[in-house]
Order: structure tokens, then C-alpha cells, then sequence
């Protein structure tokens, strides 16, 4: 079973520009930590969410110095 969220794409809402939408007032009224939950639950929606990849690669490249190419 994936414990990752998805979206439901079954399910949506038609409306207008001139509907009132009280989403504005209730994230104002969640405190920052849900807001920064809410937020990366989207994130990991829209862009995926790999646990193998979570953390920038570190690469690092060693170059042999020829030092007898640098004795003029």
C-alpha cells in the first residue's frame, strides 16, 4: 500500500471567478507548522516523491596533477 499522498482526480468542483472562497481565511487561522505540512504535501504531489533522492548528491572529483608538465 503507498502512504504517499495523491490526487484525486475523480473528484472536483466547477465554479466562478465571483465565488466566495473562504480557503485565504481558514490557512490564516492553521498555525505555520500545518501550513509548512500542507504546503510539502503539495510539493511531494506535483513534483514526486522519491526517499532515494531527498538529499542533494555530494559529488567530488579528483584531478592527478602531472607535475612534471608544469616544470618549464
Amino acid at each position: 500500500m503507498n502512504d504517499h499522498p495523491r490526487v484525486d482526480r475523480t473528484v472536483f468542483q466547477l465554479g466562478t471567478l465571483g465565488d466566495r472562497d473562504d480557503s485565504v481565511q481558514y490557512w490564516r487561522q492553521r498555525p505555520p507548522e500545518e501550513r509548512f505540512e500542507a504546503l510539502e504535501t503539495l510539493r511531494q504531489i506535483m513534483y514526486g516523491y522519491d526517499p532515494t533522492t531527498e538529499r542533494v548528491q555530494k559529488v567530488l572529483e579528483f584531478a592527478r596533477l602531472d607535475t612534471d608538465a608544469n616544470q618549464v
